[in-house]
């Protein structure tokens, strides 16, 4: 009978190897995700704020226009990679600004449409990020 079990702990402790290798492996890859996971929510986060900068600076243009002035401000920039700086230096930023004039008595009212896109990265690869950001404003 002694004869028949020799060698059987042997394949138990290769088979709970295996076990705990495979289940090694698979800790590694989902930490690997989780880690690239939120490395592209920290790059979403300041591809908003790259936008934002644009739409900010877009209303920092038609504030200071001229309330008299008889054209729209031309609020439209781009402005191109490390030209913002800091944490936002990697995004390209494109500021696209229309206006349209409504009269309201004797001042006439300009309505200013924003739109500011914020991108990093190559198109179509993993690392690339893009936001994009619309707002109406009036002068």
């Amino acid at each position: 009978m002694r004869k028949l079990q020799r060698g059987f702990s042997i394949v138990t402790a290769i088979f709970l190897l295996v076990v705990l290798a495979g289940l090694g492996a698979a800790m590694l890859t989902f930490s690997n995700v989780q880690h690239q996971s939120s490395a592209m929510d920290v790059l979403g986060s300041r591809a908003y704020q790259a936008a934002r900068a644009g739409i900010e600076w877009a209303a920092f243009q038609v504030v200071n226009s001229a309330s008299n002035a008889a054209a729209a401000t031309n609020c439209a920039t781009t402005f191109a990679q490390n030209s913002l700086g800091g944490t936002l230096a990697p995004f390209a930023v494109t500021v696209t600004c229309s206006a349209a004039s409504h009269v309201e008595g004797v001042s006439t009212v300009w309505i200013y449409d924003v739109s500011s896109v914020a991108s990093a990265g190559t198109l179509g690869s993993n690392d690339y990020v893009e936001r994009a950001i619309s707002t109406k404003m009036g002068r």
